[in-house]
């Protein structure tokens, strides 16, 4: 099960909070929430301190979604290495 939960929001950046596991229709369930920002224009934050697993559909999902410069934060070491190594700003390591 997951939980997506907005946080403080600002005109400019919204957050989502993440608790539980990204994984199988959930995976889905986040990208149209996550969609449902981005096509706003808003700049878009996803905080991953309460996500314990990621499945391998939802590693590929947060790496499309780092790359439309998605911010990540606040992942447990573990959520970090499923990812991969992130920049303290949230963002990708991954050059172009």
């Amino acid at each position: 099960m997951m939980r997506i939960s907005p946080v403080q929001t600002s005109s400019q950046t919204v957050t989502l909070r993440l608790e539980g596991e990204v994984k199988g229709g959930w995976v889905a369930e986040l990208r149209q929430s996550c969609e449902a920002v981005l096509c706003e224009g808003t700049e878009l934050a996803l905080d991953l301190a309460g996500v314990s697993f990621i499945d391998q559909d939802g590693i590929a999902l947060l790496h499309t979604l780092q790359e439309r410069d998605v911010i990540l934060r606040n992942a447990s070491y573990f959520v970090a290495e499923l990812l991969g190594v992130l920049n303290d700003d949230g963002r990708s390591n991954k050059q172009g």
